[in-house]
């Protein structure tokens, strides 16, 4: 789901002269660093730009409208030339004293964004005034108060564009699924950018240690609950975390802007597992591994090719997997260490900001 910042503009982006009307283009001054930060947000990170303001310049309705409009329209043009692109702008052109549904803190101008497919929870209102931080609140958004003040309702407050740019780059990188059949019930949350802490509960034993494996080699932060109809036996519970799992990363990867994309071999005693991973938006698997085994503690074997297949379907990623090796448990583990490590590999930042593909988008 896509993330909004949604902006305010006198006072946040452009300097807010004494009188408060930006009637001329003498009056536009730009907040010092807020070219360069919105820059850097728009190469590099996955949220789309919506400006947000009750304030037309007009401010008591003395000035026409035409003595406005020529600094707001520089004001955009300039930022343009930067690869700065707003969505959509709003503007509510209503008096204070008009209260209307569409002035900020209320949420008239912004309806459609409450009632669609956004990632609110992880969108941001930044302005410079109390009523932007009301605005935030309503709308179910964290807010960014650009002021010195502190304040225990704003999740940072700063006049420091960099700062701001700063904060939204190193935020990690984070998803919540929930799928409910008539078979099986999964709640999965992840952090892509964690330390590997993990609480897995599948009711298969050995599902769990793999799980916990993957969890700790590949530093993602899990956490996995599932109820499944485990008396009839273990193909839906398995299959149903392997695709929640699955679309759970790929939701944490968002527009995949930044990371190396690709990842691994990795020896266990007898075994050898080799997996090459590819987050390009193509599920496909190659699976050359084989089992002896029927069960392996209380997890089928045949159930982990039908796993990776999952998770490759709900991750949209291509997987290429071989194992060797003469003992079925070490062979089993190393794949899914394997799979941790290119995880690891592969969801990594690489602080270019780019997508990794010649298309343009993955």
């Amino acid at each position: 789901m896509k993330k909004i910042l949604f902006i305010d503009r006198d006072g946040t982006i452009i300097a807010e002269p004494g009188d408060e009307q930006v009637d001329s283009l003498e009056k536009l001054s730009f907040i010092p660093g807020v070219i360069s930060a919105l820059a850097s947000v728009c190469r590099e990170l996955e949220y789309d730009l919506v400006l947000v303001t009750n304030q037309d310049g007009l401010g008591t309705g003395s000035f026409p409208e035409e003595t406005f409009w020529p600094a707001h329209n520089k004001m955009l043009n300039t930022l343009e030339g930067e690869g700065i692109r707003f969505s959509e702008i709003l503007i509510d052109k209503t008096f204070p004293s008009d209260m209307a549904e569409t002035r900020k803190p209320r949420t008239g101008m912004v309806r459609h964004y409450i009632r669609g497919e956004y990632d609110l929870e992880n969108s941001f209102v930044i302005g410079d005034r109390v009523t932007d931080i009301e605005f935030a609140e309503n709308i179910g958004c964290k807010a960014i108060w650009f002021n010195n003040e502190l304040s225990d309702r704003a999740v940072l407050s700063t006049t420091n564009w960099n700062a701001i740019y700063r904060y939204l780059k190193e935020r990690p990188r984070t998803a919540r699924r929930h799928r409910k059949t008539n078979e099986t019930e999964i709640d999965i949350y992840l952090n892509l950018d964690g330390t590997g802490k993990r609480e897995i509960n599948t009711g298969i034993g050995f599902f769990d240690h793999m799980l916990d494996q993957v969890s700790k080699h590949s530093g993602i932060d899990l956490i996995i609950n599932a109820k499944g109809d485990l008396h009839t036996d273990e193909h839906h519970t398995i299959e149903d975390v392997g695709i929640t799992f699955g679309e759970a990363i790929n939701e944490a990867l968002g527009y995949k802007k930044g990371i190396s994309r690709y990842g691994f071999l990795l020896p266990m005693d007898d075994s050898l597992a080799q997996i090459a991973i590819d987050f390009g938006g193509r599920p496909w698997l190659v699976w050359e591994a084989s089992f002896t085994r029927e069960m392996i503690g209380n997890m089928p074997s045949e159930m982990f090719f039908h796993f990776f297949k999952s998770f490759s379907d709900g991750a949209r990623c291509n997987l290429n997997i071989k194992a060797s090796g003469e003992n079925e448990h070490h062979k089993a583990e190393s794949v899914f260490k394997a799979l941790g490590k290119a995880l690891q590999m592969a969801v990594k930042r690489d602080n270019t900001g780019s997508i990794p593909s010649t298309k343009g988008s993955l």
